[in-house]
């Protein structure tokens, strides 16, 4: 079995979840390298698509998602990744989960706590 890695144009989407609770904590997109450095490193790893490379979560921070398991979808074309978070979030906003916003009678509302300041770990 293979993941679908042709129909987004080399990329699948990665869904990414907290293997305690659930939570999804972000999304990301993968290529087949990055796939096959999470799997053979333990270390989640994404295509960025803005630099066109490769990166590694928790590189500049330090709060890297650590797989536990992985899932893929029916079309083999979106994995699951259950992850451990190290660090305090994985949001680069200073928030456990990239959604932390809620849409309430029309209106995007903040509905978590910032775990961490982003300033101290990325800077101004």
């Amino acid at each position: 079995m293979q993941l679908n890695f042709a129909k987004s144009n080399g990329l699948v989407p990665a869904i990414v979840q907290d293997h305690r609770d659930g939570r999804v904590l972000m999304l990301g997109f993968m290529n087949e390298e990055a796939f096959e450095k999470t799997v053979s490193t333990g270390r989640v790893t994404f295509f960025s698509r803005t630099r066109n490379k490769l990166w590694i979560k928790g590189e500049t921070s330090g709060h890297y998602l650590l797989l536990k398991r992985l899932e893929v979808d029916c079309d083999l074309d979106t994995v699951l990744v259950h992850a451990e978070a190290v660090g305090p979030g994985v949001c680069h906003e200073g928030y456990r989960s990239c959604f932390y916003r809620t849409l309430e009678a029309g209106d995007w509302k903040v509905t978590d706590k910032p775990t961490y300041d982003p300033a101290k770990v990325f800077g101004p």
